[in-house]
């Protein structure tokens, strides 16, 4: 019998015809036909907007009627869910009386097939009954279509929730003014393929966007020093835009996954997440709202330091000292706001991008959370940057007499000016599209609802709707520009010494200890000497080939070999130690005094006889260049000196 039931529920809906006339209407829901009424008005008390569906939720109460639990149960299930109307403008509801009658007769009926009663049609709700003439039980009538159902363009009722669309209740979902409705997680406005290719296209500028923010973190964790305020707030904001590239490219691999709800009846569609129920969107929504803030307001920040630099003539050392309290705006106010939304529960999925945000639906938490607080940031950061330009010219006069550091100031901050207005483009682009989308959104509900209402037996609209669409576009470039904000870092540390660092960084590891390096050039030079000279006969009595190279080679590792020999100059008695001594030169400057000795003695004679003083002066300037000498200068001087013996 419930097979049956339900084969002939499925005729009957295949047969019905579409939406609710809001007016009398012939009734065709076959379950009523004996009764003693043929039209019918909708929405009824459980908010059907047509036949089709009433008789579809009729179905599970008809084992009651089937079985007579109550002599009134079939004539009120069919005022509630297919109620009378007379004249055009009344409906004849179900009444407390009746429905009292009918819950204590079948109660035990409906705990057996397991049948709840709707919250609508709680007794208590109803209106009590009349007596009629003869003393029986009168439903009451309600004056309900003469506002609906008219004729006149007083028909239009608004939005309806579509049994589709509906939600548990209590999750808070609202969807276009209605309670416990969510918009479908296909997109409203954008074709299929549309949605693929914004997708695809958002996926790619996310990875390019992540790559040139992470090379700016990188460049500075190469050489922290050397981005110090007030140019530090630059790192800052690369490294949130880096987080926001990176929940967008996550949002690109999971699909609709987080975004979207699964239907949980049969008959139901996936529908976008609204509030905080699920735990990936609203991860995914903390992260992208507090790094998306986050970043502005260091941007923000860059140009207060901008002009404290520049216009108030602050030193870094001094910005620096107020890290501290950047750090904590920075972070703090976005935390906040972060916090506030979440428990407003003003959470969203977005079907086009696969992550959740605010405001996609919300017009009214998009006009308060991103459009009022992106101007804010937009009007302090021209401000400051305006008022440190004007500023500039009174920094050049102060330091004139510098014309190094003149120079240097004047290129430092035309290109901090030149950064801040790249960003500053981009924002204004996207607070172009978000302000665009507020005028615009309504007409776009509005399309949306006449051209879904007969697919969702919604009532449609009986005023003539212009069709207005957005176009794709305007989506791909307010994506773009919420993540070509962070591309913009990388034009800052774009430079040669950038190129530098890295290449040393890279090299650091292949790169060559400098004392290897230099004993290899000197056993090289040992080398070639003893080839070359090993026709060469050494007769003097002091002097050894074999304790002279190994005398060089020790004192150029900065080894001894113990062997010390005095060396006094040939026009004084002073010692060569005690002039090298005395301009402060170390002793492993001078890699061996037979060379010192011997490069002395192939220096032509003097032209006339010097004093004391000359000979001195002479004697300290060769220990001055002899310490100047790298390793294999020294050995192409003790070349030089062998050579000469």
């Amino acid at each position: 019998m419930i097979l049956l039931s339900f084969s002939i529920s499925l005729f009957m809906v295949n047969s019905c015809m579409t939406h609710s006339l809001f007016t009398c209407e012939p009734m065709r829901v076959h379950w009523c036909h004996d009764m003693h009424y043929n039209n019918t008005f909708f929405p009824n008390m459980l908010d059907h907007y047509d036949q089709d569906i009433a008789a579809v939720m009729m179905k599970h109460f008809m084992p009651l009627a089937n079985l007579r639990c109550s002599p009134d149960v079939h004539l009120f299930l069919c005022q509630a869910f297919v109620p009378e109307c007379t004249e055009h403008t009344h409906v004849l509801r179900p009444c407390r009386e009746l429905c009292e009658r009918v819950v204590s007769d079948c109660s035990r009926d409906m705990l057996t097939f397991g049948i709840s009663w709707p919250l609508e049609l709680q007794c208590d709700r109803l209106e009590s009954c009349h007596l009629s003439s003869d003393g029986s039980a009168v439903s009451s009538m309600e004056d309900t279509t003469t506002a609906r159902g008219s004729l006149s363009a007083n028909r239009d009722l608004g939005f309806w929730c579509p049994l589709q669309l509906k939600t548990r209740p209590g999750q808070g979902g609202t969807f276009l003014g209605a309670q416990d409705c969510a918009p479908p997680c296909d997109n409203m406005y954008l074709k299929p393929q549309e949605v693929r290719l914004a997708k695809t296209f958002i996926g790619v500028s996310s990875i390019v966007c992540l790559c040139a923010t992470l090379f700016t973190f990188l460049t500075f964790l190469i050489d922290v020093k050397r981005f110090r305020y007030p140019e530090r707030p630059i790192i800052f904001y690369a490294v949130c835009y880096s987080f926001v590239s990176l929940i967008y490219f996550v949002g690109f691999l999971l699909g609709n996954e987080a975004a979207c709800n699964k239907p949980s009846l049969p008959g139901r569609v996936s529908t976008i997440v609204l509030g905080a129920q699920s735990r990936s969107c609203s991860l995914l929504f903390m992260l992208l709202y507090f790094f998306s803030t986050a970043g502005m307001v260091w941007w923000v920040i860059l140009t207060i330091t901008w002009f404290l630099a520049a216009g108030l003539k602050w030193s870094c050392e001094a910005i620096e000292k107020k890290a501290v309290w950047f750090h904590a705006v920075a972070w703090g106010l976005p935390g906040a706001l972060t916090i506030v939304l979440l428990v407003l529960n003003k959470v969203e999925g977005d079907s086009i991008s696969g992550v959740c945000f605010i405001g996609l639906y919300d017009l009214t938490a998009l006009r308060w959370f991103v459009v009022a607080p992106l101007a804010a940031g937009v009007l302090a950061g021209l401000s400051l940057l305006l008022a440190g330009i004007v500023s500039l010219n009174r920094v050049r006069q102060v330091i004139q007499h510098d014309e190094r550091n003149q120079e240097k100031l004047k290129k430092f901050m035309i290109r901090i000016g030149v950064f801040s207005g790249l960003y500053v483009i981009p924002l204004l682009a996207l607070l172009g599209c978000y302000l665009y989308e507020q005028f615009r959104r309504s007409a776009w509900e509005n399309t949306w609802i006449n051209e879904h209402c007969q697919e969702y037996s919604i009532p449609c609209y009986y005023s003539s709707v212009d069709a207005d669409r957005p176009e794709l576009a305007l989506f791909l470039m307010k994506y773009l520009m919420t993540l070509v904000v962070g591309i913009s870092a990388v034009f800052w540390v774009s430079s040669k010494k950038t190129c530098s660092e890295w290449a040393s960084f890279f090299n650091r590891t292949r790169k060559k200890d400098p004392i290897s390096e230099s004993r290899r050039v000197l056993q090289e030079s040992c080398e070639f000497f003893l080839k070359h000279n090993s026709r060469v006969q050494h007769k003097s009595k002091h002097y050894k080939p074999s304790s002279h190279k190994l005398k060089v080679i020790s004192k150029s590792m900065g080894t001894s070999t113990g062997i010390q020999t005095p060396v006094t100059s040939n026009h004084d008695n002073t010692p060569v130690s005690t002039a090298i001594s005395n301009h402060n030169i170390p002793s492993q400057s001078v890699s061996d005094p037979h060379c010192f000795s011997e490069t002395q003695r192939d220096s032509p004679p003097p032209a006339e006889r010097r004093s004391k003083v000359d000979s001195s002066s002479r004697i300290s300037s060769h220990a001055e260049s002899l310490r100047r000498m790298t390793p294999k200068d020294d050995v192409l001087q003790s070349a030089h000196s062998a050579n000469s013996q």
